[in-house]
């Protein structure tokens, strides 16, 4: 699915999650090489969702910071679900890449919650093929450690495991010796090797970004807000009314996008299960004064998604082949539908290699 966005050059949307002192913040700044993202706004009662765009690496870069409401287990069902609604509405269409900051420095704390819950709410691929690792720093006074060395301990490496393999560890700003020019020329280089980690995914996924039903809801919203507002200016202005000067100056390109930020800030309220998110990460509704959570979603389906998203890995060759024995052994079911499965993958696998040898 091609982005609707009113921009003409594409964009690459990235989202940034963690708990709360993960260096979401920090990370988008060196990612857009400017401070735009405040830190505060990241935790407390007045925590919220943060989007800045810039010009990165000869593209145009949009940058998410959600703050931590999926690990704590006492936040409001509704706080949560405008978070996750505000998320999902300002990196509509959709991302082209989840970014998990985990403090190098610091065990992992919370960062399974966030991935259960990223799971729950958007499905499986968003995990397995649009989420990266994004190691940060925690403190600015030592050298940090190579993504190499950083796998050697077996939290982050289970992390990186959970999400296909990919990790970074983002560098540049730290190293007290360091002289300024030596600190861009690294934060560049790194954010460099990050955009590109990022488009080998999307690469490897063979989607323009991750979308899914939540974010066509939340694309629908901003597009109906954005359109309202353009028709309420238009009005005002046949009626001669006095412009704000901001819209005087504005030219059209501008005031778009304005308008879009307006309709973006106005989506708090999609159909978001949180009850259902909160229940499975082991919270009770009842304790959190929300009716129970609705069924989860068909074992089917959940099967269904993780046999997708493990055929999006497989060489294109005997992706149809291996398909093809996985809805074997899915709907059979059970010890014979397995072997059954396997069977037919091979023998169709063997057939489709025979035919292209022929061709």
């Amino acid at each position: 699915m091609a982005s609707q966005h009113s921009q003409q050059e594409p964009e690459l949307r990235l989202v940034l999650l963690g708990r709360t002192g993960a260096g979401q913040s920090s990370a988008g700044n060196a990612i857009l090489g400017r401070p735009v993202f405040q830190p505060g706004l990241d935790a407390g009662a007045a925590a919220r969702c943060q989007k800045h765009r810039g010009r990165v690496e000869g593209r145009q870069v949009v940058v998410v910071t959600v703050p931590d409401w999926f690990s704590s287990r006492s936040a409001p069902p509704e706080e949560a679900r405008a978070l996750v609604s505000s998320c999902l509405a300002l990196s509509s269409p959709g991302p082209h890449a989840f970014l998990l900051c985990v403090p190098e420095d610091q065990p992992s704390d919370g960062e399974e919650r966030a991935l259960m819950a990223l799971e729950l709410i958007l499905g499986p691929l968003a995990i397995t093929a649009h989420t990266l690792v994004l190691f940060t720093r925690g403190g600015e006074q030592k050298e940090g450690q190579t993504s190499e060395e950083l796998l050697l301990r077996r939290d982050l490496l289970e992390l990186a495991d959970t999400c296909g393999g990919r990790y970074h560890a983002l560098r540049g700003g730290g190293g007290g010796g360091e002289t300024e020019e030596k600190k861009e020329k690294q934060r560049r280089r790194s954010v460099q090797e990050l955009l590109q980690k990022v488009q080998q995914a999307v690469e490897e996924s063979e989607e323009d970004f991750f979308t899914c039903a939540l974010y066509e809801e939340a694309g629908e919203r901003v597009r109906a807000r954005q359109e309202q507002l353009a028709r309420e200016r238009r009005e005002r202005s046949g009626r001669g009314e006095e412009e704000d000067p901001e819209d005087d100056a504005a030219e059209g390109g501008a005031l778009e996008e304005r308008e879009r930020e307006e309709a973006e800030r106005s989506v708090v309220d999609l159909d978001v299960d949180v009850g259902g998110v909160f229940a499975s990460m082991g919270v009770s509704p009842a304790s959190m004064g929300v009716s129970p959570a609705s069924p989860p979603p068909s074992l089917l389906w959940g099967l269904w998604a993780t046999v997708l998203g493990w055929v999006r890995r497989v060489p294109k060759l005997v992706r149809l082949e291996a398909l093809f024995g996985s809805l074997v052994g899915l709907f059979v079911g059970g010890p014979i539908g397995g072997m059954l499965g396997a069977t037919a993958g091979s023998v169709a696998t063997e057939v489709g290699r025979r035919n292209k040898q022929k061709k």
